[in-house]
């Protein structure tokens, strides 16, 4: 049976609904390579228009495909090492503006069947003609509490216009969303065992966890992703001394230990100054992998620093050199770190720990270039000023099917997180979080 243009849009978008949020993690082969094609839409409503729709038009291609380093596709070029590719759908790399028959407002499912309803008629049907969808509009008017918005896996994503060109850290971040990554929490355990923890705030350890695009993505991402080879993770099934290389930049090697803790798992990685990341990340790290969901990893903070992407502590602030879950009877030490290389020793089943651990040696590296600041994440102002707004992974209209997740916005309304979702304010160069009471 053939199906119009406008049909297979409703099939596609019905499939998308029932399956976001529930892809397992993807398997990659070593040499796996996916390539993405990107579709940038711009968008008018009626009544509301790009004040500078020439320079929103000049900025477009260069935020999305441009060969610096902060575009996104050269973003994930170099995090994935090559394995995930952000290319233009079109040849013209967007398209737009159009105008949406309906007022300015945050009705994100209202603008995306609208949007794809106009691209549909001029022969772009997503699936077929573009894989990932990005809604670029102007803030004025929408009163949105986001400045981005991005389906929980999936291939939506809408980025409210301040000013003539967006940031790496909003597109970037709503990307990361549609990956399958969440807001990245922190764990404080101070107590020195894994059974007694605080969430407190978010990791500054990844740009899903206000660290901005100057942190990459940490090893559990990474993981989700399909970004480390079976070669570069070390499934541990046995007590050891293992070598870790950096989490990022080239070359060979592990770089992540990934460790039974009774129904969840302990993802084990090394910082280190690499290409343009982890300048002012150092040491080694350890997250908290819920059920198997590494979209869902915390950082296990064993400090008091509870170090942030604006705030001055070392680098190597919220390192760990031991840490223990007596529950599930697994120890881990830090028998060495620094100058790009890390030893880590983890004992399973309640066996000691053999060797002591050393004081980190002192980093060197020579400083990458750098992709954000460390008070800017790129999710505020066009002048640098910090914006507000939710982390909420909320059920949306016939979104009530999708996860979405929102970052920026107004610091005025915030958007409510319901299903269990993490809420995130962003201000003054640190990310809040705030758990919400799951509703019916």
């Amino acid at each position: 049976m053939k199906t119009t243009a406008l049909g297979r849009i409703a099939l596609a978008t019905g499939i998308t609904a029932l399956s976001a949020g529930l892809l397992s993690t993807p398997a990659h082969a070593d040499d796996a390579v996916v390539e993405r094609r990107t579709l940038p839409v711009l968008v008018e409503f009626s009544g509301s228009s790009f004040q500078h729709p020439d320079a929103v038009k000049e900025s477009t291609p260069d935020t999305y495909f441009g060969t610096k380093k902060d575009s996104l596709a050269s973003f994930f070029s170099e995090l994935s090492r090559g394995r995930y590719r952000v290319v233009p759908a079109v040849d013209s790399q967007y398209v737009g503006p159009v105008k949406l028959p309906m007022a300015a407002g945050c009705d994100s499912s209202k603008i995306n069947n609208q949007t794809q309803e106009i691209l549909a008629a001029q022969g772009l049907v997503r699936g077929e003609d573009y894989d990932s969808l990005s809604i670029v509009f102007p803030a004025q008017k929408t009163g949105c509490a986001w400045a981005g918005l991005g389906t929980v896996p999936g291939p939506y994503t809408w980025i409210n216009l301040y000013g003539t060109a967006s940031g790496l850290g909003v597109v970037g971040h709503e990307f990361g969303h549609n990956l399958g990554l969440g807001h990245q929490g922190r764990s404080m355990c101070t107590e020195g065992d894994l059974v007694d923890c605080e969430d407190a705030g978010t990791s500054a350890k990844s740009m899903m966890g206000g660290g901005g695009p100057a942190a990459g993505i940490s090893a559990p991402e990474m993981i989700r992703a399909g970004w480390l080879s079976d070669s570069e993770t070390e499934k541990v099934t046995k007590s050891g001394t293992y070598t870790l290389r950096p989490l990022h930049g080239e070359g060979s090697g592990i770089r992540a230990l990934d460790i039974p803790m009774g129904e969840d798992r302990l993802v084990v990685e090394y910082r280190h100054a690499a290409g343009s990341f982890d300048e002012h990340i150092e040491g080694v790290h350890a997250y908290r992998v819920p059920k198997g969901n590494y979209g869902a990893s915390a950082l296990i903070d064993m400090t008091e620093a509870n170090k942030t992407a604006g705030n001055d502590a070392p680098a190597d602030a919220d390192a760990f050199t031991t840490l223990a879950d007596k529950a599930s009877k697994v120890a881990v030490a830090v028998v060495s770190s620094g100058d790009g290389r890390a030893e880590v020793e983890v004992a399973l089943d309640g066996e000691d720990l053999s060797k002591a651990p050393e004081a980190p040696a002192e980093a060197s590296a020579p400083a990458p270039e750098h992709t954000g600041t460390d008070t800017d994440a790129g999710d505020g102002l066009p002048d640098g000023t910090a914006v507000q707004g939710g982390g909420a992974e909320k059920a949306a209209g016939t979104e009530a099917s999708r996860d979405l997740a929102a970052t920026g916005g107004d610091s005025s309304t915030l958007p409510l997180a319901v299903g269990g979702a993490a809420l995130l304010v962003v201000g003054a160069g640190a990310l809040v979080l705030v758990r919400r009471r799951k509703h019916a």
